[in-house]
């Protein structure tokens, strides 16, 4: 992954990781490979499993753990009402944001 896009979305991340839980409670392995599947190709596991336990620990999600079948049990995590308004900013950040560059890059018209 080229740096620019590697540092890009590590402040993105949380925001995507977050809007992905907003469809429906997933565990890290299912939300890594969404992203996965949706041309992020280069994200570890790792890295989005230090990005969940941060935002636990943020009280921006809920944790159920769910037996699983093949080991010990899985930590299901859903967005709760912290983690959707916090949701909420990122969004009207991130179109604050865009807008600014789409006019940046048209010439600062």
């Amino acid at each position: 992954m080229p740096k620019l896009l590697t540092e890009m979305l590590k402040g993105t991340l949380e925001g995507i990781v977050l809007a992905t839980l907003s469809g429906r409670p997933a565990y890290g392995y299912e939300i890594t490979a969404w992203l996965r599947e949706q041309g992020f190709s280069d994200i570890a596991e790792g890295t989005v499993y230090a990005l969940l336990i941060r935002v636990e620990k943020r009280g921006l999600v809920d944790v159920e753990k769910v037996p699983s079948e093949k080991g010990p049990p899985r930590k299901v995590y859903s967005l709760n009402a912290e983690g959707r308004e916090y949701l909420e900013e990122f969004w009207r950040t991130w179109s604050f944001l865009t807008e600014r560059l789409d006019r940046l890059r048209e010439g600062g018209k």
